[in-house]
This record gives structure tokens, sequence and C-alpha cells, in this order.
């Protein structure tokens, strides 16, 4: 399908994911990964900090308002909390958490997990998999406005999370 894959092995997309157990039969299957420069431990705090912000497109889906550049003193997300804020308004909410591994949330009848995996020297993939019951009609539509989406998140994580794990001043 188009846009159901970007920066992921094979192996990445055969791997379990969080949201496979919340979806059993999926029509949408989409797959996004980036390689950070980072430990899972610099790139958790970004992640989990989606709760402020998409970290995408934010003249698209924060109604302009830039997404914070600089970490803010969050608790660990919990389940049923909100997902994220986008255009001043708390959308979805969390399904599923394991800090610092995994965070598994619901948006718009969509389900995704972000999964944080170690490949060593200080490196982390940074895997994004989404899933969904959709009309057979709209699941490529979805699976490509999500690439462009989801693509531009994961860099802007992948950027922040690196900043902050380089040594020296910021």
């Amino acid at each position: 399908m188009i846009g159901d894959r970007w920066g992921v092995t094979d192996a990445e997309t055969t791997r379990h994911y969080p949201c496979d157990d919340v979806v059993r039969a999926p029509t949408l299957q989409a797959w996004r990964g980036v390689s950070v420069h980072a430990p899972p431990a610099a790139v958790w705090p970004w992640l989990r900090q989606v709760r402020l912000a998409p970290y995408s497109y934010d003249w698209i889906d924060n109604r302009g308002r830039r997404s914070p550049r600089r970490l803010m003193a969050l608790p660990e997300p919990r389940v049923g909390d909100a997902f994220t804020t986008a255009g001043g308004r708390q959308l979805g909410r969390v399904v599923s958490v394991d800090p610092g591994d995994q965070l598994t949330a619901t948006i718009l009848g969509a389900f995704m997990s972000y999964v944080l995996v170690p490949v060593g020297d200080g490196t982390t993939r940074l895997l994004l998999k989404v899933v969904a019951t959709t009309s057979r009609l709209v699941t490529p539509v979805l699976s490509a406005g999500d690439l462009v989406m989801a693509r531009r998140q994961l860099l802007n994580l992948k950027a922040l999370a690196e900043r902050e794990a380089r040594p020296g001043p910021q």
C-alpha cells in the first residue's frame, strides 16, 4: 500500500507492537522509523512530551503554535491520560505505557505504538506503528497522510533528542 512504510526494515515490520493487541484485524497498518544518535534515556523525554504538542507540522496541526523546543517537567504518562494537544485541545488517550520503552495511544480511531529500541553505540531506533480499521477506500489516503505527518514528527523528535544528548552547551 502507498505510504505504509518509511524508514523501517522488514524485521521491524514483522515484530510485535503493543497496538497489535488492541486492533486484531486492521485494514490499515503503517510503520515508520528513524535512527536517533542518542540513547533511549535521551529520546524518551521527548516522546512523552508529545502530550504537549504534536511535533510535526505545527502550522497544520497546531494552529501555528510551535511545539516546545525545551524539555518540560512532565510526569510519566499513565493509561487514560490525554495523548497529545493540538490547536489548544487535548486529543486521544494513552492506552498502554512502559516508561522508557513504549507509548501506545489512540486518536481519531487509530491506535499507534511508539517503541524505543536500543541498537548499541548510543543509538536508538524510534519506531512507530499505526493500525486502524477503516474503509478499504479510505485506508490509502490515511496511510499517505500519516506518512507525511509522522515522518516530520519522528524527524523533529530525533533532532531534539540528539541536540539534548550532545555534550557541551546547548
